[in-house]
């Protein structure tokens, strides 16, 4: 993980010096967002919470994942001083690098990396200190904004499961035999169809937030698992309706739309962003998530974080055209729109880009600088990179 984290930095050193401030368009990148939430009914949400905090957000974000993945190399069988230590090191080389803000894996897999009475540990979570509270602490320290990242429906593996206890929703759910629950490909996964599967999310997000000083709730691209009708075919036989695909997107707004009330009711300044597929067709025909929806209608999310991780000779999505693509879904809207980027790809073998592209990342190493370049010159209000 630290190998990655600084080879991430690296990159963000070289493209600082090459093109100058990072983000020109959207703001600043230190120039902080502080418009209050108003609701369609004209009233203005809570500025802060009971606490009296104050979100830190920027109106241009320069944004970094931290995946849970890395959580067994500073996380796992780590004291809290080393994990304390780990967290301050990551934070200060971002920082220093131009980062703001940081989307901070919290709830990946029906699981908590911090405090929770409604959700067991994550794998890699065995001291005996609290990771978002820390993590939190160090980045408003920085003055970096801290999102709370969860994926709402994918829950433990199926062995994983066996070993829970049985006083878990979701495990009594499952032995209930309860449609709230589907097991795919040998992982459980949340059904949105039904109110109670909303309602554990909205608790969920309310639970970090009533807990945690957290600038914002960040979801991923997990939506629907699969396209396989008997998934919900309970839920949709009884629902009367005939398109299945609007049917589940339905449900998926109606989820994303509690998430973020459920983020303006504790806070008009807190943001709620989400980050999709780069690809738009894949979001709304297959995995069910109505992107164009969000970008176009408020009460669904404050910023759009596409995941455009793709090369300039990707065969189906190459990342100038596809950037353009997000700039018209975003156009004349008040969402923001960052630039999701891959890091990650940067010197490896692009092996889904089709033969024109699969080597791009090793025969140009300035992809990366080249597309930053284009979203500074573009509408977008920032980029975030996953390394």
């Amino acid at each position: 993980m630290k190998k990655r984290i600084l080879w991430f930095l690296l990159i963000c050193i070289s493209l600082l010096t090459a093109c100058g401030s990072p983000a020109q368009s959207g703001g600043a990148p230190g120039e902080l967002s502080d418009l209050p939430y108003t609701y369609p009914d004209g009233s203005i949400a809570p500025e802060d919470g009971e606490s009296g905090y104050i979100p830190v957000n920027f109106t241009g974000q320069h944004g970094i994942w931290l995946p849970y993945m890395d959580f067994e190399n500073y996380m796992y069988r780590k004291s809290e001083e080393e994990f304390r230590a780990a967290a301050k090191e990551l934070l200060e080389e971002a920082s220093e690098n131009g980062v703001n803000t940081v989307y901070f894996h919290v709830h990946p897999n029906g699981d908590a990396y911090y405090d929770s009475e409604i959700f067991p540990r994550g794998v890699y979570y065995d001291g005996d200190y609290d990771p978002l509270a820390i993590m939190t602490e160090i980045a408003h320290s920085m003055g970096i904004s801290l999102h709370a990242w969860i994926n709402p429906l994918r829950l433990q593996t199926e062995e994983q499961m066996s070993r829970l206890e049985d006083n878990f929703v979701v495990k009594k759910w499952i032995d209930e035999g309860s449609p709230n629950v589907r097991l795919v490909d040998g992982r459980w996964y949340l059904n949105p169809a039904y109110d109670e599967v909303i309602d554990l999310v909205s608790e969920t997000v309310g639970e970090i937030l009533d807990k945690y000083q957290v600038d914002g709730i960040h979801i991923d691209d997990y939506f629907y698992p699969t396209q396989e009708a008997d998934f919900d075919s309970e839920a949709f036989e009884s629902s009367g309706e005939s398109d299945l695909s609007a049917w589940r997107r339905n449900n998926v707004n109606r989820m994303v739309r509690a998430i973020y009330d459920t983020v303006k009711k504790h806070g008009g300044r807190l943001k709620f962003g989400i980050s999709p597929q780069g690809n738009v067709d894949t979001d709304v025909n297959k995995l069910y998530a109505d992107v164009k929806l969000w970008c176009r209608e408020d009460g669904y999310a404050d910023y759009i974080v596409p995941q455009i991780y793709y090369g300039f000779r990707n065969e189906v999505c190459p990342f100038e055209s596809t950037l353009h693509r997000w700039e018209e879904l975003c156009k004349d809207s008040d969402i923001s729109l960052i630039i999701g980027l891959a890091g990650y790809k940067v010197g490896e073998k692009d092996k889904w880009a089709g033969e024109s592209g699969e080597n791009e990342w090793i025969e140009d190493p300035d992809v990366l600088k080249k597309q930053i370049e284009l979203v500074e010159e573009s509408s977008a209000s920032g980029y975030a990179v996953y390394y």
